[in-house]
Parts: C-alpha cells; sequence; structure tokens
C-alpha cells in the first residue's frame, strides 16, 4: 500500500471498515423483520381497525382474516413451549449481531486507529462475513432452523424471477423480491469487499474499489433485483391473461409495475457509464450530456417508484382523485389499522428517501453522495424505508383479503373465490 492509499480512509472508516459496514446493513434487514412480525401480529391478527366496526370489512368470516405469516404461507408446528416468531426473530438476529459485535471489539485495540493497521488486519472484519454466510446457510442451529430453511427455499426461487402461486405463498416471494432491490447496493457491496479481499493489490479495510474484478461487475449485481422483479410481474401478467381474460382483469396493472421496474435500468447503466467516464468510449456525448440523463431517468424512475409505493402498494389515495372523498380522511382510504400520523409520516419517509439522491444537489448535503459515511447512511436508511414499507403493504394486502375483492383492490392481491357472506 502507498501513502496516498492510507491518507484515503477517513475517520470514519477507521472506525467501521467497509466489511462491518455492509454487515451492519445486512443486520438491519433482519432486526427490522422481527419489528415487522412483532407490529402487525400484535394489530392485524385478531384487532379491527381502528376507525371501522368489523362489519365494514365486507362481513368477510372472521377465519378469513390473515395475519402476515398466513399471508406469506408460513406454517410452523405450534407447540406449548413454542416461542412467538417474531421472538425466535429477534434471537436469531441477535445471534448474527453477537459476532460483528466480537470482531469489532477485536479489531478496535489491533488497529489503535492506524490507517496502516487497519488494512494489515482486514481479515478480521472479513472473517464476519464468512461466519454470517455460515449461521444463514448452514441452519444447523435449532433456533430459527425453518425460518431460515424457507427463507433460503424463498430465494433460491425468486433468484431466477420464480413466484409461487397465490396458495403457496406468493405474497412472500414477492416481499423478499422487493426487499432485494432494496438491498442490491448492499449485496453488491458485499461482493466488492470479497473481491478487495482476495485481491493482491488491495485491501477489504481500504478505501471501497467499486470497479473491483470489473467496471461492470457492481451495476450488474445492482441491476439482477430489479430483473427478479421484472420478471415476476411479467409471470403475473401472463397467468391473469390466462385465467381472467374473460372477467375483463386484462393484466395491464403488472405491466405497469414490470414498467416501474425497467426504469431502474437506464438509471444503472448511465451511472456506471458516469462515473466511468472516457470521451473516448462515448463518441460525442459529453460528461454533462451524461449527468443531465443520469438526473432525467433518476428523477423518473423515484417519482414513478414513490407513485407506486403510495397508489399502488399502500392503496392510498394521496395521488389519485379520490383524495378529498368524505369517507375517509384527507389522502388515506377508508379502511385502516394504524393511525392517521402513520400513513402521512410514512409517505414523508418514503418521498425524502426516494428522492435522497437530490441532495448532491443541495449546498451542504453533497457529502451524503460523496463520503463513505453518506453512502452508509443512505444505504441504512433504504433499508428502513424498505421495513416500514412492509407494515403498510402487508396491512394494505390484509385488508383486501379481509374484505374481499373491490374495484379499487389492484395490483398483488389474489383472490381465490368469492368470500363467502355469513
Amino acid at each position: 500500500m502507498g501513502p496516498d492509499q492510507h491518507a484515503q480512509l477517513d475517520g470514519f472508516s477507521l472506525f467501521l471498515p467497509f466489511p462491518s459496514r455492509v454487515a451492519v446493513v445486512l443486520l438491519a434487514g433482519f432486526w427490522g423483520w422481527g419489528a415487522n412480525l412483532q407490529y402487525l401480529q400484535q394489530n392485524n391478527i385478531v384487532r379491527r381497525p381502528l376507525h371501522l366496526p368489523f362489519r365494514a370489512l365486507g362481513q368477510a368470516k372472521t377465519n378469513s382474516a390473515q395475519d402476515l405469516l398466513a399471508l406469506i404461507r408460513y406454517h410452523t408446528h405450534k407447540t406449548p413451549n413454542q416461542r412467538p416468531p417474531h421472538v425466535t426473530a429477534y434471537h436469531f438476529a441477535g445471534l448474527l449481531t453477537f459476532p460483528l459485535i466480537l470482531s469489532l471489539l477485536i479489531f478496535w485495540p489491533v488497529t489503535h486507529g492506524s490507517r496502516e493497521w487497519v488494512e494489515t488486519v482486514d481479515y478480521i472484519p472479513q472473517a464476519y462475513l464468512f461466519i454470517f454466510f455460515v449461521l444463514i446457510l448452514f441452519p444447523f442451529n435449532r433456533l430459527s432452523r425453518s425460518g431460515r430453511r424457507r427463507f433460503l427455499a424463498t430465494l433460491r426461487r425468486i433468484s431466477i424471477g420464480g413466484l409461487a402461486e397465490a396458495q403457496d405463498g406468493k405474497f412472500g416471494d414477492i416481499l423478499l423480491a422487493d426487499a432485494l432491490t432494496s438491498y442490491a447496493k448492499v449485496i453488491a457491496d458485499l461482493v466488492v469487499t470479497f473481491c478487495m479481499f482476495f485481491s493482491s493489490d488491495t485491501s477489504s479495510t481500504s478505501k471501497p474499489d467499486r470497479n473491483c474484478g470489473s467496471d461492470w461487475l457492481a451495476p450488474l449485481i445492482i441491476a439482477i433485483p430489479s430483473m427478479i422483479r421484472l420478471r415476476q410481474c411479467l409471470t403475473e401478467y401472463v397467468r391473469v391473461r390466462k385465467t381472467a381474460l374473460g372477467n375483463g382483469n386484462s393484466g395491464g396493472q403488472h405491466l405497469a409495475n414490470a414498467l416501474k421496474y425497467a426504469t431502474a435500468f437506464p438509471v444503472i447503466i448511465l451511472a456506471a457509464k458516469l462515473r466511468n467516464y472516457s470521451p473516448f468510449l462515448l463518441y460525442d456525448i459529453s460528461e454533462v450530456t451524461l449527468s443531465r440523463l443520469l438526473c432525467l431517468f433518476t428523477f423518473i424512475n423515484s417519482s414513478y417508484s414513490f407513485y407506486w409505493d403510495v397508489t399502488k402498494d399502500w392503496d392510498l389515495t394521496l395521488l389519485s382523485e379520490s383524495r378529498n372523498d368524505g369517507d375517509h380522511p384527507f389522502g388515506l382510504r377508508r379502511y385502516r389499522h394504524f393511525t392517521d400520523q402513520h400513513y402521512y409520516t410514512a409517505i414523508a419517509v418514503d418521498f425524502v428517501i426516494r428522492f435522497s439522491w437530490t441532495s448532491k444537489f443541495l449546498p451542504g448535503f453533497s457529502w451524503l453522495s460523496e463520503k463513505e459515511f453518506g453512502i452508509f447512511l443512505l444505504m441504512f436508511l433504504e433499508v428502513v424505508r424498505r421495513w416500514m414499507w412492509v407494515f403498510l403493504r402487508a396491512e394494505a394486502e390484509w385488508i383486501r383479503n379481509s374484505r374481499g375483492l373491490a374495484p379499487s383492490d389492484v395490483l398483488l392481491g389474489e383472490y381465490n373465490g368469492k368470500l363467502e357472506a355469513d
């Protein structure tokens, strides 16, 4: 390592090395899933919506109400001493977190904040990532064994864009695939850490080289989750065309959803070209023009995604003509489990994080896209946004299934026949 390379490490990288930063964001997802299970189980399984009597749910039978585990077809063998699913999820997250804390408690005294030592002992933080995968891929420990096995089975199925039938856990496939889109950059950084670790001329704790291996390796990895969801949407479209065309459902909703994921590809391609810009490879396209194109397509992707989150995934009316209907507060919907403030806060948070890329144009905020701490913070906030999204997405799906098919219900809810009346 040359002196110039050591100087590239900032104080944040000395405190929390690159592999450990990736690990923290990965672990946030496990803790977030536990929070999803806990809060949705407490609020959705037997409790009626806060603002309407139960009969307003379309007089559906009580046994048609489904909690999150039922929606994703997660079945466990109940025993008298069985812990609630969220407790098991928290314990497993703790099991994954303990080795990370231990690795940092070893790393800090060994390095003493020395740039040279930080880059020399990269095997300490990198070892945790090996431990992480061992705990995930080889469920020899009884803790959350069935959950891990189901997670791996679902991951295998969706890895090529596969999608289960509704009765086999389609909703769970969609939740996991959507979560992967939020983890796209994290997964790319994970691959970069291993690439740097096994490289002979760098260290995984050096300043991240996101072109490690190939200029297109990281962009390709970032694109894969969107490819998975794109194929799932097309699969749903084909299924609808085969089974529901006679009922007037053309499946256009799924094509529109597929288009949303397709808008991510120009952003990924243009960002990669701009990062590796060379006027000799791009003919007459200037760097300024490329930057403007990137801003345009990023704006399209962010706007489309925000609209879809609010209007289609959460069934809220803020961006539709029915926002002022008298049967619900402004911009929300008639059937709600949470307080009005929760929905308004979720909309605001979703908007801010979806458009966080504009921080590079705001005075005093360019560090968010330039400094390693800023990049880490944006990745972490995207994971937080995703698990917030799961709360409202699962709640919307529960309401769709509980009150039966309605004209305003669109997108992912699938109904296997009409619900019987009492």
